[in-house]
């Protein structure tokens, strides 16, 4: 039995901690970590969970910190305030990681020496609960993990319905899977009650505050909007962490995009060969007038510049999805950053520069998917959905997704009769409206002046081979100020004021968890910032007047070299001065300790 050592007076904290599980990846551990997290989520408590797992297949250790916050704080968090040890391998780092007071589980075959004694141990005799259960032998490893969960359900106060009703959720009506796995947290939770001496400080009371909303993927929020906002056609190649979104396209389009009439698909999804090919299709779909996306990361991303670059040029409608990942190089295919802005919004040889949508949640992961088909056909450009790991495929908690509230948006796509309408010839690349976006014709147009020649090559209005100056420089120029105007259609930055505040805090994407609770940490301290969330590319009015507005403007991201921070600084040379850039990247999500400190070490000087 484990006893509380007499030193350790830990007070009570419910509904606000940390919870870090060691195992081996590839030991089926992600069901009994989806249990746990889905059963506290269904309890009403705000929770979120980050699975840090390595880029082989199997065999290296993996870890899933669960973070529990009745404030609903859901980024990483520095701290841990209970640790479960399935991996010898990690064992030691697994419990010097604890907070003084902390609780450790392990289970009680590992003989690692534990030196520290101002923590509150609890040794699972997971084998022997294991063997009682007597699963079959290739499903022993993965039953192993159901017994961290009992245990943790006693510790905890987790209430059993949710577990079951956790694992019906998980397992989809296999009611035998359930009762299986249902039984061994059952025991796990028996002999606990039974056996351990110990009292967790740590506890879970029911809430309300997860009501109406969901646990979701980015990326599956991502494939749901897509095909919502009226998809035609996907081609992808694999490459972690993208995959999940088209794998998820593919799972949901057979029920969502099939004609009642006919039952045959409205869409076509190939996988190709790579990633040159996945962007050639989508240039070609784009072109032929159907609404096209593919999923990449960095390194598909940089393979794919040259047919962006056509894309810009010839003026096609594409969607690109970048879920990014550590880098340079292959990098840490597993690990999340924001390293690829510069890549994404400078994509292409010479001179471009393209419009880029950057979600900061599973529900604008959603809304991001439908939108940027309809701003790439409206603008005849690529448009850039620039993601990460941690928010494309860790679990969050979201409202629910809103059905797009506008008709689909085409652009200006001539069929026979607006063709019968213009007396004089018609030019593919000719401003008629004054607004840097020329009308197109697609496929399927039978009208005699529809035709025209696509070309990467130098052109004039009417898409004719050029080698002139003037139409070069006029040509280029007009996408330039197209895009440009793209600022007035984008999504708004979204700002949090702060009465008093003198400086401000910009940060995009997945950061924003991190950067918000930073936030309340800081005005603690006395220090209050107005807070800016990017949310596209190019920035609009409103992030400059942000910037002018104070006296000194901290940007933070998930990158070595503060790549936004360089945009910003593109953007108001004068004001350059005044931006302070506060980049950190280790493969990790930034958590709101670090935010906090980095500030607070600005502030003083």
């Amino acid at each position: 039995m484990a006893k509380t050592t007499p030193e350790i007076k830990t007070q009570k904290v419910v509904n606000e901690f940390s919870v870090n599980i060691a195992t081996v990846n590839g030991s089926g551990s992600q069901t009994a970590n989806m249990t746990l997290i889905r059963s506290i989520f269904k309890m009403g408590i705000p929770v979120s969970g980050k699975n840090i797992f390595p880029s082989n297949i199997q065999g290296l250790p993996t870890w899933y910190k669960i973070r529990v916050s009745k404030y609903g704080y859901l980024a990483r968090t520095q701290k841990t305030e209970i640790a479960v040890a399935m991996n010898p391998k990690t064992f030691t780092d697994d419990l010097n990681e604890l907070i003084p007071g902390g609780v450790f589980l392990y289970a009680d075959h590992i003989k690692e020496p534990i030196l520290r004694e101002d923590l509150l141990l609890c040794p699972m005799p997971v084998k022997t609960i294991v063997k009682q259960a007597n699963p079959p032998r290739k499903l022993r490893d993965y039953v192993a993990n159901m017994v961290y969960v009992g245990v943790l359900a006693y510790l905890l106060d987790i209430q059993l319905d949710t577990l079951k009703s956790a694992l019906e959720f998980h397992f989809k009506g296999k009611q035998s899977a359930v009762d299986f796995n249902l039984s061994v947290i059952r025991d796990a939770f028996q002999w606990a009650e039974n056996n351990l001496e110990i009292v967790s400080p740590f506890k879970v009371q029911p809430l309300n505050l997860t009501d109406g909303c969901h646990l979701a993927k980015g990326n599956t929020a991502g494939a749901l909007g897509t095909i919502y906002g009226g998809m035609h056609f996907l081609s992808w190649y694999p490459i972690t962490p993208a995959t999940s979104l088209p794998e998820a396209i593919h799972a949901y389009a057979p029920d969502l995009r099939k004609d009642p009439e006919t039952g045959k698909n409205t869409y076509v999804i190939i996988q190709a060969e790579d990633e040159l090919a996945a962007i050639g299709m989508l240039v070609g779909a784009g072109w032929a007038g159907l609404r096209a996306m593919t999923a990449t990361s960095g390194p598909g991303l940089s393979l794919m510049g040259e047919y962006a670059s056509l894309a810009y040029f010839a003026e096609i409608p594409i969607v690109v999805w970048n879920v990014q990942r550590v880098g340079p190089s292959t990098g840490l295919p597993t690990r999340t950053a924001q390293g690829d802005v510069n890549l994404t919004y400078y994509l292409g040889q010479g001179d471009t520069e393209h419009v880029v949508l950057i979600p900061g949640s599973v529900k604008e992961c959603f809304e991001f998917g439908w939108k940027a088909l309809d701003l790439a056909e409206l603008l005849q450009t690529p448009v850039f959905v620039l993601s990460d790991l941690d928010l494309g495929q860790n679990q969050w908690i979201t409202p629910p997704f809103e059905y797009p509230d506008t008709p689909i948006e085409r652009g200006k796509i001539l069929w026979e009769e607006d063709l019968e309408k213009i007396k004089d010839d018609w030019g593919r690349y000719l401003d008629l409206d004054g607004d840097n976006i020329p009308y197109r014709t697609v496929p399927g147009n039978q009208h005699p002046k529809s035709a025209y020649f696509t070309r990467g090559t130098g052109h004039d209005d009417y898409a004719k081979y050029s080698e002139k100056p003037e139409d070069w420089e006029e040509n280029l120029d007009r996408i330039k100020r197209k895009v440009d105007s793209s600022r007035n259609i984008l999504p708004e930055p979204e700002i949090t004021t702060r009465s008093g505040s003198k400086n401000g805090i910009i940060a995009f994407g997945s950061t924003d968890f991190a950067v918000r609770e930073a936030c309340d940490y800081l005005e603690a301290e006395g220090v209050k910032l107005d807070y800016l969330r990017l949310r596209a590319l190019p920035v609009s009015s409103k992030v400059l007047e942000f910037i002018r507005k104070y006296e000194r403007v901290y940007v933070i991201e998930n990158n070595r070299d503060g790549q936004m921070h360089s945009i910003l600084s593109l953007e108001l040379p004068d004001r350059a001065s005044d931006l302070v850039s506060l980049s950190h990247i280790d493969g990790l999500p930034l958590c709101a300790e670090w935010i906090k400190d980095a500030v607070l070490e600005e502030e003083k000087s």
